[in-house]
């Protein structure tokens, strides 16, 4: 009857979860109701390029402002970090209202500062993001039959050495008719539009029309002086403006001023609002990529699935032929045979570097538990494209709240490693505390004075530091420390084996030990380089990332193949009479991260061809140390904890004298 109960609560709070899944929105994707004449104001992101990799304010160019002036739109921590800056701009729709030739500004003679950087932003291929109701603009590009997708559009273009700038937009918003009682209509614009319940009124309201899509066509068009002269902001263009994008036609030049004008055309579409984001998430490369993610999981789990089985099988066959000898036969097998039971009196022989290793350990925890949150979470779409910033914040979120879970392993494994005494404990839990966070503020903070000497709004804001570090003590910190506290109350994990006061010597191998460390890093690799190059492509290239699902499955097979490689290369060792296991099972699945970091240094050689400047390759190779370095520790602990478990049940499974 009790499991029962249970079955049947679970049937509940699975009701439960449907239920307010079908009342709700994912956070970020609620639809606004916007009712024909309601303005519509577009927003601008920053200039991005992936040529240099540094992200440039809208307004660092000498593009029209809106009248109201500039202002930041609400930002989020992973916004901040991630290098956006979103702004208000001076583009502005009437919803379900065509315009055409509408004058924006005439921007005051280019200085020859101006000229020189717009040069500069248009060899350096900078795109300007804009997005309405959230969705980035995308253009279509035909090329050879095919249409390509692209987020945002060029600055300008370059043609036999003259520079033409792209002044006139075309947009055109795709809109579909809602009429669901439950939606919020949208009153006014701006920050300060006020979200209004329709229900019970939406038979004697006027149909509102919500965005399911937003396009856009620059065009290079060469105004007449004369005519926007005297034009003010958001007047009609005396004469049709025909935009050909195939045509250029607007050149820069020093001292002379730039107009810029645009068209809004409103189409009603069949697309629903769940899949308005599709356009952005089918790119080029999709079957591709799940192609070769089924591929690379099939061909890993069979190797996984052999490993494991001869792995079981010669431990089983060693346990068993142990177990069935006598006492009398075991003490001569003793005398004449080699292999791991030669090694029962140094096995658990404390390690080197003890601290270090158990702060390596406690940090790896909580790095691997952040990953498999986050994941999980965007996974089941709380962190989708839509949630600009989100999947930052929520990797911020995760990890500080596992500092309780990094200091109780790694105190209790402290007091595990020396017998229960919990003298030091704090130390271990501060350097825990210090140890990542300190290398990676060290990294970050080195990449921040290059991109704040570039004025790239990539650099992370003074008042963001001090938030971030307010983060680190306030919350993580004090959360490790506690759990440190529960480490050192916590019963430590005894060995079923006592060790010998003098240290057993290691016969010479016939090749180093450390080589077969650093090889087996291989496997792991194996399991990931695929998935790898989507996740390069999508920081790097300007690509959205989308398919969490595969990314899951494909990090709970990193963790097994983790595990098993560092289980084999341990059992190895101790049948050779090697046994100073603890650092070699915690860098046999570590050392994934060299191979992760030489293919970071190869995408950067032949993927980022056109990757230019000192600058944006050292921002790359610190930003990739930095990702390698959490790998490194997140795989070596899943390794370590592995191996641990494997060396502390195999001494106490088979019988000892």
């Amino acid at each position: 009857m009790e499991a029962f109960d249970k079955f049947k609560i679970w049937v509940l709070f699975i009701c439960l979860i449907c239920q307010l899944g079908h009342g709700f929105y994912l956070p970020g994707s609620y639809p606004h109701k916007y009712v024909v004449g309601d303005y519509l104001n577009v927003k601008v992101n920053s200039l991005t390029s992936i040529d240099t990799e540094m992200p440039f304010s809208y307004y660092s160019l000498p593009f029209c402002q809106p009248i109201e002036g500039v202002k930041d739109s609400a930002e989020n921590l992973g916004e901040l970090l991630m290098g956006d800056r979103i702004e208000n701009s001076p583009y502005r729709f009437k919803t379900y209202t065509n315009e055409s030739d509408i004058f924006l500004c005439q921007t005051k003679p280019l200085s020859g500062e101006e000229f020189k950087l717009l040069k500069e932003r248009i060899d350096e291929m900078y795109q300007v993001n804009v997005m309405l109701d959230n969705l980035p603009a995308i253009r279509y590009t035909k090329k050879e039959n095919y249409f390509l997708r692209w987020t945002g559009y060029p600055v300008g273009i370059k043609i036999q050495d003259v520079y033409y700038i792209f002044n006139h937009l075309k947009f055109t918003v795709l809109v579909h008719k809602y009429e669901e009682a439950n939606v919020a209509r949208v009153m006014g614009t701006g920050d300060g539009s006020e979200v209004i319940s329709t229900v019970g009124k939406s038979g004697s309201e006027t149909p509102g029309y919500i965005v399911v899509g937003f396009e856009i066509v620059p065009c290079s068009y060469q105004h007449n002086a004369g005519s926007v002269k005297n034009l003010k902001m958001y007047n009609k263009y005396p004469s049709p403006i025909k935009c050909d994008p195939t045509t250029v036609a607007m050149p820069i030049k020093e001292n002379e001023p730039v107009a810029f004008t645009y068209e809004v055309t409103f189409v009603e579409s069949d697309i629903k609002w769940p899949s308005r984001w599709d356009a952005y998430l089918k790119m080029e490369g999709a079957k591709v990529h799940w192609f070769s993610i089924l591929n690379s999981l099939m061909v890993i789990t069979f190797l996984a699935g052999i490993v494991l089985v001869i792995f079981l099988r010669t431990v089983r066959r060693d346990l068993t032929r142990y177990e069935e000898l006598d006492k009398e036969a075991q003490a001569q097998m003793n005398e004449e045979l080699s292999g791991w039971k030669l090694v029962v009196g140094d096995v658990f022989r404390a390690p080197s570097n003890p601290a270090l290793l158990c702060v390596m350990v406690g940090d790896g925890v909580q790095i691997l538990g952040m990953a498999v949150g986050t994941i999980m979470f965007a996974a089941l779409g709380f962190m989708s494209p839509a949630s600009r910033g989100t999947l930052i914040t929520g990797m911020v979120f995760f990890y500080l709240i596992l500092g309780i879970a990094a200091g109780y392993v790694a105190v209790r494994l402290w007091r595990t490693i020396f017998y229960g005494d919990h003298k030091g404990w704090v130390s271990v839990s501060w350097k825990v505390a210090c140890f990542f966070p300190g290398i990676s503020f060290v990294i970050l903070t080195t990449l921040n004075f290059l991109l704040w000497g570039s004025h790239s709004t990539g650099a992370i804001p003074f008042s963001l530091f001090v938030i971030l570090i307010l983060l680190w003590f306030c919350i993580s910190v004090p959360l490790t420390l506690v759990g440190g506290y529960f480490g050192a109350k916590a019963p430590h994990i005894e060995f079923p084996v006592r060790t010998n006061q003098i240290p057993r010597e290691i016969p010479p191998q016939k090749y180093p030990s450390w080589l077969l460390v650093l090889g087996a890093g291989t496997l792991p690799f194996g399991t990931l380089f695929i998935e790898l190059f989507f996740i390069m492509s999508s920081i790097w290239m300007g690509r959205v990332y989308y398919v969490f699902g595969f990314l899951l499955i494909v990090m709970i097979l990193l963790v097994v193949v983790c595990a098993e490689v560092s289980l084999v290369l341990t059992y190895m060792h101790l049948c050779v009479e090697d046994w100073k296991w603890w650092w070699k099972s915690f860098f046999a699945s570590g050392s994934v991260a060299i191979y992760i970091f030489l293919y970071s240094v190869n995408y950067l050689i032949f993927d980022l061809k056109s990757l230019s400047g000192p600058v944006s390759a050292t921002l790359y190779l610190g930003y990739s140390l930095f990702m390698v370095l959490a790998i490194m520790l997140a795989t070596g602990t899943v390794g370590f904890l592995s191996s641990f478990w494997f060396v502390h049940y195999l001494f106490s499974s088979v019988k000892l004298d």
